[in-house]
């Protein structure tokens, strides 16, 4: 991971990372709400609810009273993050939430925003 990045922007994509491990899932994703709490998810893939790491994370930070995100992350294999992901991130935490994407080996491939 780049040595550029705030500790804990690296924070969250480790524990991203963790979880996609962890938990043998496609995707694994951590958000930041407004206090510093941070939500940990994995892909959701079961026969009657399908969400993504990003779109788990943010509802479980909503779930929890969060009422804003400081920032987001998405360890993937894929070379982008997903529209309907940004939406949910920019959803609570507005259109300026960074959003880190970040490779299987947790090196950060892009920061977006949310908007």
């Amino acid at each position: 991971m780049s040595d550029e990045l705030h500790p804990e922007d690296r924070k969250i994509i480790t524990l991203a990372r963790s979880a996609r491990a962890r938990n043998g899932v496609p995707e694994g994703a951590a958000v930041r709400d407004e206090t510093g709490r941070t939500y940990v998810a994995g892909t959701v893939a079961l026969e009657s609810l399908s969400l993504s790491a990003l779109q788990t994370a943010v509802a479980m930070a909503v779930a929890s009273g969060a009422t804003s995100l400081e920032a987001a992350a998405v360890v993937s294999e894929t070379d982008a993050v997903a529209d309907a992901d940004r939406a949910a991130v920019r959803d609570l935490g507005g259109a300026d939430t960074p959003v880190l994407l970040a490779g299987p080996d947790g090196a950060l491939r892009a920061t977006v925003a949310a908007g």
